[in-house]
């Protein structure tokens, strides 16, 4: 008895051992992360009544390693400083992208592409105050893929001056 309880205990052993032992197959990944900068990185857009800083400016691609074709529709992200130019209250809803060619037509975005060409800010601001924020918006393939991105039109869209509001408060509690 004392015999079999000792061949067990070398057969598990070198059970465990065996299979522990076995090389496990690692499938290499199929696809490839790519961050590339815009040039320039930094812009600088002025209206009337804003001035928008636009830094770190970034595009990110998910591509096939073989094929190197762009499997996901690409971000674009960055750094953004609204400041307020004018002499009363704006009171910012958000920032909109559009991507124009060369020669300054749109660029579209094809079928099955993500679409998302807005930041939503919802942010008021008294003169010469800053805000700060991200911009993270997709940008069509065909920008990147064929090269043909010449510009970026970035569109504020807010409410001007005068702003007011008014606060009101009135007594409830919970029973």
């Amino acid at each position: 008895m004392h015999f079999k309880k000792i061949f067990i205990l070398i057969a598990l052993t070198l059970a465990i051992g065996f299979f522990g032992c076995v090389e496990r197959k690692v499938e290499a990944p199929t696809q490839e992360r790519i961050t590339k900068n815009l040039v320039p990185p930094k812009a600088e857009v002025k209206g009337e009544n804003f001035l928008i800083e636009l830094s770190a400016l970034q595009v990110t691609t998910i591509e096939d390693i073989t094929s190197r074709e762009i499997v996901e529709t690409p971000k674009l992200t960055g750094h953004m400083v609204i400041t307020n130019k004018s002499k009363g209250m704006l009171d910012i809803q958000g920032v909109t992208v559009e991507y124009l060619d060369q020669a300054g037509k749109p660029i579209r975005f094809e079928s099955g592409e993500k679409i998302a060409t807005a930041s939503l800010y919802l942010r008021t601001t008294k003169p010469e105050q800053t805000t700060e924020g991200t911009l993270d918006v997709t940008i069509p393939r065909k920008a990147i893929k064929e090269k043909a991105l010449g510009k970026i039109e970035i569109s504020l869209v807010y409410i001007p001056s005068p702003l007011n509001r008014e606060t009101i408060v009135f007594p409830e509690r919970i029973e």
